[in-house]
C-alpha cells in the first residue's frame, strides 16, 4: 500500500488493529476509515520517521500512553471522528514536531485538569471539541503561544473558565462552534488582542436584549469577522452593526449560509463616522424567507461609502436601490452572481452616479435577457475593466452595442448567443464565448489578446488578420478536424494555443511545420482519447516541440502492410508445421480426452462387453498375447479381454476406440515395463482410464509390473501413473515358475472382484 514516497494508504481495509511491520522507511500512514480499537505500545515503535499519522473515523477508545514516543518527527496527527473519552497528556509529550493535530468529534467532556498540549512547541493548527464537549479549563492552553488556526466545537459548551484562552498571544484564525452567547463574549473577551480573523458558526442572534453580553468584541483588534450557520433577526441586525462598526481595526465582514428573519425594519440609523477600517463586506447563501418585501436598506447607507469590495451571492437580489449604489462611490469589486437580477432592475441598479469607482463586475448567473440593454446600462461606467455576464439567457446578439469605453475583459460564456457580431466592444483585450455553439468566429479585434472559444461548434480556427495581437488562444472541445499552414502562418506570434479534444486528422508533416515554422512558443495540441488521427500524439496537452512521432505515427499505411505481410508469413509458417507434427491430430485427440473427462464414471451394465481392457506397449506383445492372453482366455470360467489388435474397430479414430473400450470394460489392466513408460499411447490409455474409471475409493484398475520399474525413474509426464503406483497395490511378475501359478491366480481373483 506504500507508493514511492513511503506514503502508505491502509484506510478503509476494514483493519480492527495497526498493522504489524511498519518500518523506520514509512514516512506516512493513512489507516482511517477502519475499525480500529486500541493503539498499543508496540504498533509505531519502529516508525521513527513518520511524519504523517491519518487515524480518524476508527473506533478508538484508548491509547497506551507511551504509543507515540517513538515518533518525534510526526509533523500532523488526526484522531478526530473516534472514540476516546479523556485526553492524555502523555500522549503527545513526545511528538516535538507536531504541527497540526485533530481530535475533533470525540467522546470527551473537557480537555482534563492539566495542559495536554504544553510540550507541543510547534503547534500550528488544533481542532478540537464534540457535541459532549462541554469545559475549558484555566491552563488547558498553556505552552501553545501561536496558533495559525484553532478550531473549536463547543456546540454544547456550557462552562468558560476566564483567561483559558489568554496564553496564546497569536491566532491567525479562531473557529468557534457555539450556541451560548454569554460563553462567547467570555471567549471574546480572552481573545480581544490576539485573534486576526473571528469566525463563529451555530448560534443565534434572536433576541436584542441578549446582544448587550457581546459589547467586548467592540474592543476586539480582529480584521475579520465571519458568521456561518448564524440565525439574524430585524432586532439583533442593528445591535451586531452597532459592535462592529466600533471595532477599531475591522477590514472585513463576512456572512455564509446564514438565515435572516425580517424585511430590512432596521430601527434605527448608523453612525458611519465610526466606522473608518471596513472595507469588504460578503454575503453568500443568505437565506430571506420574505426577500421580496425587503426594504431600500436607506437605513445603512451612511455604512456604505468606503467599502471597496462587495460580494453577494446566491441571496436572490433581484434590485440594488440607486441610492445605494450611489453611496457605493469607492467600491472597485462588485459580485452580484447567482441572484436574479433582470434587465430592468439592472438598468435602475446601475443608475447613474453609482458604483463611479467600479473596476470589476460579475452579474453572472441571473436573469438578464437583452444584451443590447445590459450594455447600455453599464455603459456610463467609466473605470469598468472587467464584466462577467456569463450563464445568462441573452439568446440573441444585436449587430450594434454600447459598452463602457475601457473595458478589457468581457465574459459571455454559455450566454445561448447564436454568433458574434460588432456587439462585442472593440476596447477587448480578453473575450471568452465558450459554450454557445459558434459555428465560426470572423470578428476584427485589434487589441484582443486572449480569446477563448472552448466548447462550440468551429470547424476551422479564426481568422488571424483580424485579431493581430492575439497571444493566446482556445478552441477545445470544438469540431476541428485540420489546420492548413495557411492558418498556422498567421498565428506566428501565438504563444499559447489549446486545441485538445477535437477530431484532428494530421500528419508528420504537418507537426513538423507547426514545430519549426509557425514560430509558437508553445502550442498545446492534445488529441482526443478517441483518435481519429493519422498521427495521434500520445500524451495529451503535450508541447508540439517535445514530440517525437514514431515510424508508425509517420508512415501508417507503409507500417500496416508490413504488418498484414508478416502476420500472413506466420500463419503460412503456423500452417506448415501443424501439418509435420500432425497438430490438429492432437487437437482432435485433446478434444476427446475433454469429452471423456465430462462423461460419467461407469457405463450401464448393459454395455459391458470385456471383463478387462489390456493397456500394454506393442514391444511387450509376445507376453502379453501368448502368455498371459491364453491363460486368461483358457480359464474355467474363461475371461474376455479386449486387446487394441483384436477388437478395435477397423476404420474408427484410435482415440475412440480406446475410449469406448475402456467404457465397455469392468477393468482396465496395465502392463508396465520400461517400453510402457515410453509409449505415447500407453500414457493417453493410462489418462483415459483414470478420468473414466477410477479415483483413490475404488479399484477399477489393475497393474501388472512385468519388470521392475523405479519410481524415480517414471517420466514425469506419466504423474498419474507416479501417483497409482504410490497409493495401489501392483501384481510383479515372477520369473520362478514355481511363483507364477500364484500370480495367476491372483490375477484372476482381482479381474472377478
Amino acid at each position: 500500500s506504500c507508493d514511492a514516497t513511503q506514503l502508505c494508504n491502509c484506510s478503509s481495509m476494514g483493519l480492527e488493529f495497526i498493522p504489524p511491520g511498519l518500518t523506520a522507511k514509512i514516512t506516512g500512514l493513512n489507516l482511517a476509515h477502519n475499525r480500529i480499537k486500541h493503539i498499543q505500545s508496540q504498533d509505531l515503535k519502529q516508525a521513527v520517521n513518520l511524519r504523517a499519522l491519518l487515524l480518524q473515523s476508527n473506533e478508538i477508545s484508548s491509547i497506551d500512553e507511551d504509543s507515540f514516543q517513538s515518533l518525534e518527527k510526526l509533523e500532523l496527527l488526526d484522531l478526530s471522528n473516534n472514540s476516546l473519552a479523556h485526553l492524555s497528556p502523555v500522549w503527545f509529550g513526545h511528538l516535538f514536531s507536531l504541527q497540526h493535530l485533530h481530535l475533533q468529534g470525540n467522546s470527551y467532556r473537557d480537555l482534563g485538569q492539566s495542559a495536554p498540549f504544553s510540550r507541543l512547541r510547534n503547534l500550528s493548527s488544533l481542532h478540537l471539541g464534540n457535541p459532549q464537549f462541554s469545559v475549558i479549563r484555566q491552563g488547558n492552553f498553556e505552552g501553545i503561544e501561536f496558533l495559525h488556526k484553532l478550531w473549536i466545537d463547543g456546540s454544547n459548551l456550557s462552562q468558560y473558565e476566564q483567561g483559558s484562552l489568554k496564553s496564546i498571544k497569536q491566532i491567525n484564525h479562531m473557529i468557534i462552534n457555539i450556541r451560548s452567547i454569554n460563553t462567547l463574549s467570555e471567549i471574546v473577551r480572552d481573545l480581544v488582542y490576539s485573534v486576526s480573523w473571528l469566525e463563529v458558526r451555530g448560534i443565534a442572534f434572536s433576541n436584542a436584549a441578549e446582544m448587550q453580553v457581546l459589547r467586548v468584541m467592540s474592543s476586539s483588534f480582529a480584521k475579520k469577522i465571519s458568521f456561518r450557520q448564524t440565525l439574524l433577526t430585524d432586532a439583533t441586525v442593528p445591535e451586531i452593526v452597532s459592535i462592529l462598526e466600533d471595532m477599531p481595526k475591522l477590514v472585513e465582514l463576512e456572512l455564509v449560509d446564514c438565515r435572516l428573519l425580517g424585511t430590512g425594519q432596521w430601527k434605527m440609523e448608523f453612525q458611519a463616522k465610526k466606522s473608518q477600517t471596513l472595507r469588504v463586506f460578503t454575503i453568500k447563501n443568505l437565506a430571506i424567507e420574505e426577500f421580496y418585501l425587503f426594504t431600500d436598506l436607506q437605513a445603512v447607507e451612511g455604512l456604505l461609502s468606503l467599502f471597496t469590495r462587495v460580494t453577494v451571492q446566491n441571496t436572490k437580489v433581484f434590485l440594488v436601490p440607486c441610492k445605494i449604489s450611489q453611496h457605493l462611490r469607492s467600491l472597485i469589486y462588485l459580485d452580484l452572481s447567482a441572484n436574479l437580477i433582470g434587465d430592468l432592475s439592472l438598468e435602475h441598479s446601475a443608475c447613474q452616479g453609482a458604483w463611479p469607482s467600479l473596476q470589476t463586475l460579475n452579474l453572472s448567473q441571473n436573469s438578464l435577457s437583452d444584451l443590447e440593454m445590459t450594455g447600455k446600462s453599464l455603459s456610463h461606467l467609466a473605470n469598468l475593466i472587467v464584466l462577467d455576464i456569463s450563464q445568462n439567457n441573452f439568446g440573441e446578439i444585436p449587430e450594434e452595442c454600447t459598452w463602457p469605453k475601457h473595458l478589457k475583459y468581457l465574459n459571455l460564456s454559455s450566454t445561448h448567443i447564436p454568433k458574434v457580431t460588432r456587439c462585442i466592444p472593440q476596447s477587448l483585450e480578453v473575450l471568452d464565448v465558450s459554450g454557445n455553439n459558434l459555428k465560426e468566429f470572423g470578428l476584427e479585434l485589434l487589441s484582443l489578446k486572449e480569446l477563448y472559444l472552448t466548447r462550440n461548434q468551429l470547424k476551422t480556427l479564426p481568422g488571424a488578420s483580424p485579431i493581430p495581437n492575439l497571444v493566446s488562444l482556445s478552441v477545445r472541445r470544438n469540431k476541428l478536424n485540420s489546420f492548413s499552414k495557411e492558418e498556422f502562418e498567421s498565428f506566428r506570434r501565438m504563444e499559447l494555443l489549446d486545441a485538445s479534444d477535437n477530431n484532428f486528422i494530421c500528419s508528420c508533416e504537418f507537426l513538423s511545420f507547426v514545430h519549426h515554422e509557425a514560430g509558437l512558443a508553445q502550442v498545446l495540441v492534445g488529441w482526443p482519447d478517441r483518435y481519429v488521427c493519422d498521427s495521434p500524439l500520445a500524451v495529451r496537452g503535450a508541447q508540439v516541440g517535445a514530440v517525437r512521432l514514431s515510424l508508425m505515427e509517420c508512415h501508417r499505411s507503409l507500417v500496416v502492410s508490413l504488418i498484414c505481410v508478416l502476420v500472413f508469413l506466420v500463419v503460412l509458417l503456423l500452417v506448415a508445421v501443424g501439418y509435420k507434427y500432425h497438430v490438429v491430430w492432437y487437437l482432435r485427440m485433446t478434444w476427446a480426452w475433454l469429452q471423456a473427462k465430462r462423461k460419467p464414471k461407469r457405463a450401464p451394465p448393459k454395455d459391458v462387453c470385456y471383463d478387462a481392457f489390456v493397456s500394454y506397449s506393442e514391444n511387450d506383445s509376445e507376453w502379453v498375447e501368448n502368455t498371459m492372453v491364453r491363460e486368461l482366455e483358457q480359464a474355467c470360467p474363461p475371461f474376455r479381454l479386449c486387446l487394441h489388435k483384436r477388437d478395435f474397430v477397423p476404420g474408427k479414430w484410435i482415440v475412440d476406440n480406446i475410449i469406448d473400450s475402456i467404457e465397455k470394460s469392468r477393468k482396465t489392466l496395465f502392463v508396465l515395463s520400461e517400453h510402457f513408460v515410453r509409449s505415447e499411447w500407453c500414457k493417453y490409455e493410462l489418462d483415459f482410464s483414470h478420468f473414466r474409471l477410477f479415483d483413490e475409493n475404488n479399484d477399477a484398475a489393475i497393474l501388472i509390473l512385468l519388470e521392475p520399474i523405479q519410481s524415480k525413474a517414471i517420466p514425469k509426464r506419466f504423474c498419474k501413473l507416479r501417483k497409482i503406483m504410490n497409493t495401489k497395490t501392483y501384481l510383479e511378475w515372477p520369473l520362478e515358475e514355481e511363483q507364477q501359478q500364484m500370480f495367476w491366480y491372483n490375477l484372476k481373483i482381482a479381474l472377478r472382484s
